[in-house]
């Protein structure tokens, strides 16, 4: 991309100068002398202004570039949890809630125990699995008689194949017993408590399915849950989710792998570079956006969800007129340049600007290639043009 700006020197500025201001040895005293001079004071007009020596020797004039730059699309968007390392926990069985031991922020771990669910449910499931178990051990010791008797041939083969049979049956109903309650919410080790001591559990824990902090609770006590209610949230901070949503008409210019400019105004001024690394597949018919997202690692914690934010991205390629970022001034809140006009004068313009380009702004209106312009120096013509404003004060 071509940045090279047709530059002429201050020099010529100055011998412009000394030619405007060194035109006889002795000043004019009569009347038609003066009536001769053929031009008014610049002061009465505040937009042009001819450099004095001391501003002279910072200016730099040179004609604006033309090049193709690539719109950059400027997309508000958020931090979002990453939903590839979340889990919403809700309850095992529809009870309600007796006791809470997490509270949001804190880190738990895969397992940890949330909180825990009264259910008639639970101590039905309970009492089935006793039941099973006993049977199961019936059924066992009636296997081990036959096959004594068999031995001693009180009995045939038949009848131990008939009680080796309800032995099968009384297993499989024993474990079809525990795989629900640890459907219910029981682990290995409360299920084998209850085996061996007999006692019935009066709550089911609500436990944590994967490592993280807790970043929502809805549970409340004495709150009648079902599995469908949505309890606990758990993520995983160290990577999150910056997404925005692309307008309708820009959608073309996002792809994937395409790199992206995160700004996050709670951090300041930094800008974090990455990758697009997903474009939904549908338009929302509300907003008419395509929503997009970039991974966010985030091993120190600094970036929170629900932060705002917004995501750079190259759009449409057009032709534009760039200016160095040094021939702009503010003035009145508006951009501004200053445009050579008569001998050693320059009358500030107000022009419309657009993205950055490096170290130059596109102009989108007010200025042409081909004009001269104070590429440099800007700043110092803007002053004395205030000064000669306001009367040389």
């Amino acid at each position: 991309m071509n940045k090279r700006f047709l530059v002429r020197s201050g020099g010529s500025i100055l011998a412009a100068l000394a030619i405007a201001g060194c035109t006889g040895g002795e000043p004019a005293t009569d009347a038609r002398s003066q009536a001769a001079d053929p031009a008014p004071p610049v002061a009465s007009t505040p937009d042009l202004v001819r450099p004095s020596e001391g501003a002279a020797r910072y200016l730099e004039t040179g004609q604006p570039d033309e090049r193709v730059v690539r719109e950059m699309l400027r997309i508000p968007g958020r931090i979002e949890a990453n939903e590839d390392r979340t889990a919403r926990i809700g309850a095992p069985i529809t009870g309600r809630v007796t006791a809470i031991h997490a509270v949001v922020g804190q880190q738990v771990r895969k397992g940890d125990l949330l909180a825990e669910i009264s259910s008639p449910e639970l101590s039905t499931a309970q009492l089935a699995f006793l039941k099973a178990h006993s049977a199961e051990n019936l059924a066992q010791r009636a296997a081990e008689r036959a096959r004594l008797l068999l031995d001693a041939g009180v009995i045939g083969s038949a009848e131990l194949q008939r009680r080796e049979s309800e032995l099968a049956i009384s297993r499989a109903e024993t474990r079809a017993a525990r795989d629900q309650l640890r459907t219910l919410g029981l682990s290995a080790g409360a299920i084998d408590r209850l085996q061996g001591t007999g006692q019935i559990l009066a709550a089911a824990p609500i436990t944590a399915t994967k490592s993280g902090t807790v970043i929502a609770r809805r549970a409340a006590l004495g709150q009648v849950a079902e599995p469908a209610d949505e309890l606990f949230t758990i993520t995983d901070l160290r990577a999150l989710w910056a997404v925005a949503d692309v307008p309708e008409k820009d959608v073309r210019y996002v792809g994937l792998g395409q790199r992206v400019v995160l700004e996050v105004p709670a951090l300041g001024e930094r800008e974090i570079e990455g990758d697009v690394s997903h474009v939904a597949d549908l338009v929302d018919p509300q907003t008419r956006t395509v929503r997009v997202r970039m991974e966010l690692a985030n091993p120190s914690g600094e970036f929170k969800p629900a932060m705002l934010a917004s995501m750079r991205l190259a759009g449409e390629a057009r032709r534009q007129v760039v200016v160095p970022k040094a021939a702009l001034v503010r003035d009145g809140n508006r951009d501004h340049v200053f445009v050579a006009d008569e001998a050693g004068a320059f009358r500030l313009r107000s022009v419309t600007i657009g993205p950055e380009d490096g170290d130059n702004r596109v102009v989108l209106d007010g200025l042409k290639a081909g004009e001269t312009i104070a590429i440099a120096g800007a700043f110092h013509l803007n002053n004395e043009r205030r000064q000669l404003a306001n009367g040389g004060r």
